[in-house]
């Protein structure tokens, strides 16, 4: 049977799902210049969007873009209030539908999810394929290049008009779809509540071929990273390709070239942070250098406690030492 989306556009731009959805965003931004200024004519604000989305005269507005370096030089693009009040309306209404048809082992930027909970996913699958660490465990793992900037809007919408009947809906998705480009018809920025969401949508084609065409059990993909556990490395090496190619074709994405490889997991597998090994895993050279780093510019509890509960999650007892003893 087929799954429909069956929430409508009323319900979407309802007074009561915006005010619901202002409640969520300003918390920890109340004393941010542009959330004060929306929020001094709160009420006026929020009649305005609904009347703007009632009448479909809604426009999306433009972007502010800045630099990060986490760990990597990214581009990070801020809509307006107004904006980010409405992809909190528009989430609150559609995660629930299509986080139920995402596969279990699809970890980023859902509920219950993140990084720890992949890790230790990891951890299980390795431990099964090696029988207990009595067998050889090879890792296929793949980056897909320029995730965010290459996200396909027909695509995108193409799959979404699949899942959801409402024509309102398409239309104000497509108008924060469309709201942002890299590149003509391509692009979702960085930083966007619905673009964590829009991409787990854009990718669930493809989890649900490796799953369930390709029949891989030990699969977990985090964001653009993705991993295949088998004790087999001639099957996984037959798979690389069909794989790239339903990337290339039906998705227009494409493999980093110079991450694909496969390899055994006694050598030292790099995934999320951490190189993970049979019976331990360590933190990644570069991770540490920057976590000493920012320890030695901000030496406050709270940045000393956020690392420590990382540090949780791995063979790090020499790490915590230093960073208990204050890093000098």
């Amino acid at each position: 049977m087929k799954i429909v989306f069956r929430h409508s556009f009323e319900k979407i731009i309802s007074i009561e799902n915006i005010l619901e959805a202002w409640k969520e965003f300003v918390k920890g931004k109340r004393n941010k210049k542009d959330v004060r200024e929306f929020y001094s004519g709160l009420m006026d604000n929020i009649l305005e969007l609904h009347s703007d989305l009632e009448n479909q005269t809604y426009q999306h507005g433009g972007y502010k873009a800045f630099r990060i370096n986490d760990p990597k030089p990214r581009s990070i693009h801020k809509a307006s209030v107004r904006d980010r009040l409405l992809h909190r309306a528009v989430y609150r209404v559609l995660y629930p539908f299509f986080d139920k048809i995402f596969i279990s082992d699809s970890f980023s930027c859902r509920n219950d999810k993140g990084t720890h909970k992949a890790l230790n996913r990891f951890r299980s699958f390795a431990y099964k394929v090696s029988k207990n660490n009595t067998r050889t465990c090879w890792v296929l793992k793949c980056d897909i290049r320029k995730f965010f900037e290459n996200i396909n809007h027909d695509i995108l919408l193409e799959i979404l008009n699949k899942y959801i009947p409402d024509k309102n809906i398409i239309w104000l998705l497509e108008k924060i779809i469309r709201g942002f480009s890299s590149k003509p018809n391509t692009g979702l920025p960085l930083g966007n509540l619905t673009s964590q969401l829009l991409v787990n949508i854009y990718m669930n084609k493809f989890d649900q071929f490796v799953r369930h065409k390709l029949k891989v059990k030990y699969y977990i993909r985090y964001a653009d990273d993705f991993v295949v556990l088998l004790d087999d490395k001639n099957w996984l090496e037959k798979k690389i390709e069909p794989i790239r190619n339903v990337l290339t074709k039906n998705l227009k994405l494409e493999f980093h070239p110079d991450k694909v490889f496969i390899k055994t997991l006694a050598s030292g597998l790099d995934f999320l942070g951490w190189v993970h090994f049979p019976d331990c895993r360590i933190l990644r050279t570069t991770t540490k250098t920057r976590m000493f780093k920012r320890i030695k510019e901000s030496p406050i509890a709270e940045t000393l406690n956020s690392y420590l509960g990382l540090l949780k999650h791995g063979n790090t007892q020499k790490i915590k030492n230093l960073v208990c003893g204050g890093i000098r």
